[in-house]
């Protein structure tokens, strides 16, 4: 292939990739998930994006996980010096790592993680920042008032969005304290509030909420109200966010590269932002 060639191909791959990640941060932005119309000028005025940040924990057989055991196991099945390529088997508890909770997670019938729309995974992105309630009690919760607060701050929640914890909890996460059991093995961090999830539900069309912690509901709930809440309602949830102190409180859209295995009740996902 001629040099001119070539230099023309990379300016029509860069263009095209520049164009998709400015489609899906105006979708992202005007709420358009799950509807049929298309932006009037997307194709002509792409939305620039400056930053992709990555909202994934790295997955590994110690990362702490809800139960207390290890729930990731690799173990090689071919080695390149000896077989040409590499290759490992992967176990894998759903609810591992950085992950989604599909709605069938807490529910005889709910959608599955293979069923969820692929327009419902990406969202306008919402962050409520409890560092502050976080740092003075590990059982803070996100509460009604921290969403009206929210809304006084930023405006109204964007149609078909996403509104994140921001516990900074994230930063204990090669800690013992990310799980913070006491003693009689009760756990202690952040969630959100039964409380607030029905004002999702009931004042907004919010599609997902995601958190920084172990659990939708805060460590040391005794009965998983908040999951049981929210997850039948058809909406979903993510649980072990990073990376939410790099963002702002509005104007991101969060892309989730949920897994797609038939009847699944959620899974291990690679998460990243736009902004």
């Amino acid at each position: 292939m001629c040099g001119a060639c070539v230099i023309d191909e990379v300016k029509t791959s860069m263009l095209s990739r520049r164009s998709l990640f400015g489609l899906g941060a105006a979708a992202g932005a005007a709420g358009l998930l799950g509807a049929s119309a298309k932006p009037a000028n997307a194709a002509t005025s792409p939305v620039s994006v400056s930053t992709i940040t990555d909202l994934t924990h790295e997955l590994h057989a110690d990362f702490p996980t809800y139960p207390g055991q290890s729930g990731f196991a690799m173990e090689r099945k071919y080695a390149i010096d000896k077989d040409g390529y590499n290759l490992f088997v992967l176990t894998i508890d759903e609810h591992t790592g950085t992950h989604m909770d599909a709605p069938l997670h807490f529910s005889a019938d709910g959608t599955s993680v293979a069923e969820i729309p692929v327009e419902k995974l990406m969202a306008p992105l919402v962050v409520v920042d409890i560092r502050d309630k976080a740092a003075a009690s590990p059982d803070a919760q996100v509460t009604p008032d921290d969403i009206k607060a929210w809304i006084s701050a930023h405006g109204p929640l964007p149609e078909n969005c996403c509104v994140a914890m921001n516990s900074g909890w994230s930063q204990h996460v090669a800690t013992a304290k990310f799980r913070n059991a006491d003693d009689a093995k009760v756990m202690h961090f952040p969630g959100f509030h039964v409380e607030a999830m029905k004002l999702l539900m009931e004042e907004s069309t919010a599609i997902g909420i995601a958190v920084d912690t172990l659990s939708l509901d805060f460590g040391s709930s005794p009965d998983f109200v908040g999951h049981k809440t929210w997850l039948p309602s058809g909406r979903w949830g993510l649980e072990c966010v990073a990376g939410l102190d790099a963002l702002p409180a509005k104007g991101a859209t969060i892309v989730v590269g949920a897994p797609k295995h038939r009847g699944g009740t959620g899974g291990p996902s690679r998460v990243f932002a736009l902004t």
